[in-house]
């Protein structure tokens, strides 16, 4: 029976860290695409005309 009461606390323990990765590899990933924008790079694709 106790150990039915420490279950949902283990879940919610990993769901936590399981989000917190999932947030990081996504923070990670859109900092890696931002690197590609350069300060002469151009943020508008028609820019020559």
């Amino acid at each position: 029976m106790d150990k039915k009461k420490a279950e949902p606390k283990d879940h919610e323990i990993r769901n936590f860290i399981l989000r917190t990765l999932l947030y990081f590899v996504v923070f990670f990933l859109l900092m890696y695409l931002y690197s590609y924008v350069g300060v002469n790079g151009s943020h508008f694709i028609y820019n020559e005309f």
